[in-house]
């Protein structure tokens, strides 16, 4: 029934450090606008075949670590690749490690102050093998 995740939706408070952010630092494709009254009011990017981030200007962003959903997570094909591309657009990322679950991981933080985890699988990935993921 479900065939993945549609789209994740991030406020922001500047437009464009949210574009420059999502398509010169993580290198995604903007899809199309949101316009209303004639003004640009969000964007939607394309994070994956048929997933995708919708990005709306709000006039206020909260960003509490303690929400329900604290993060999402980008999958990504290299690691060292987009960790590289995000410094070379001055973003800071968390160095990259090895995760509990055995997938290479690195975290950001995007211009609103969403967190983001990105992660390169591997063959022992417990996503693949379904070993439990022991958490220190």
């Amino acid at each position: 029934m479900i065939k993945g995740i549609a789209h994740v939706c991030v406020g922001t408070l500047d437009l464009a450090a949210s574009e420059r952010f999502y398509c010169s630092g993580l290198g995604m494709t903007k899809v199309f606008d949101f316009v209303r009254k004639d003004k640009v009011v969000g964007f939607y990017l394309r994070a994956g075949s048929n997933t995708f981030v919708e990005v709306f200007l709000r006039d206020k962003v909260v960003s509490q670590p303690d929400t329900p959903i604290s993060h999402f997570c980008l999958e990504v094909s290299d690691l060292d690749e987009t960790i590289a591309r995000l410094k070379a657009n001055g973003y800071e990322t968390t160095p990259k490690k090895m995760g509990a679950d055995q997938s290479w991981q690195a975290w950001v933080i995007d211009p609103a102050g969403v967190r983001f985890e990105f992660h390169q699988y591997t063959p022992q990935s417990s996503q693949f093998t379904g070993s439990a993921c022991v958490l220190e």
